[in-house]
């Protein structure tokens, strides 16, 4: 059986003073919960404040995103070893936003994905259709592409080292959320990618999480799916008390 793992995205929110204190209460609002991995992903900013704060917690550490290169003249960069560094355990690849606004393929994801894996970091691979893409039946096709695309550099002992997050686009902070049956569908099919390429037993080991606008009220719904094994909580994780209700799912 794999750990549930209910992971908050704060996206581009929070000074460090508020993220101490959210991770402060967080750590409480949780005592006792121990079957599930709760992770956090702060802006750059409160990384190392928040991970200072997390030690000995069982609340893991996630980026939001890093560089695809180690090191050198990259302005505004953030390298896997500077993260690490800091203590980050997770960071999150190919993100809808970082596809869309910043233009990111699935070849710069792949080699995102080899710089975490290098680093000993695990890689939440985002991957999700568009609206126009569902609608005109080609939602299998996207997805396929994107894991084809993203882990061709991946090797079969890497797999149990990654996490992929289902983000149907058209979900992400509209209110909108695709069906219990919908995710499920989705989540099955990729996982059925996976065994294709890498083989059951890796395939039965991934954790695959949805995102897409989770909240308390549909959780539970969401993880009564077979091949459902978390969520990556983006608008909902900004307050603490939401976000607890939904790691106590």
């Amino acid at each position: 059986m794999i750990r549930p793992i209910l992971v908050a995205n704060w996206k581009m929110n929070k000074t460090v003073s508020e993220s101490l204190d959210f991770v402060s209460r967080l750590k409480q609002l949780v005592i006792g919960i121990n079957d599930r991995q709760v992770v956090i992903a702060p802006p750059f900013t409160a990384l190392y404040s928040v991970g200072a704060t997390l030690k000995a917690s069982g609340i893991g550490l996630a980026a939001q995103n890093l560089s695809e290169n180690s090191d050198g003249a990259c302005t505004g960069e953030v390298s896997a070893r500077m993260l690490a560094d800091m203590g980050c355990t997770y960071v999150i690849v190919g993100h809808s936003e970082r596809r869309s606004l910043f233009g990111e393929s699935n070849a710069v994801v792949c080699a995102k994905i080899s710089m975490a894996l290098q680093f000993g970091m695990q890689p939440i691979v985002c991957i999700g259709e568009t609206l126009e893409e569902r609608e005109t039946g080609r939602t299998f096709d996207v997805l396929a592409r994107q894991i084809k695309e993203g882990l061709h550099q991946i090797e079969s002992s890497d797999i149990r080292h990654l996490l992929i997050a289902y983000e149907p686009v058209w979900a992400i902070g509209t209110g909108k959320t695709a069906t219990p049956e919908q995710a499920g569908k989705a989540h099955a099919f990729i996982r059925q990618l996976i065994e294709k390429s890498y083989g059951k037993e890796p395939a039965s080991r991934l954790p695959v999480i949805y995102g897409g606008s989770v909240r308390p009220d549909n959780i539970g719904k969401l993880m009564a799916q077979d091949d459902i094994n978390g969520a990556l909580v983006g608008g909902a994780s900004l307050d603490v008390d939401t976000f607890a209700k939904i790691v106590a799912f």
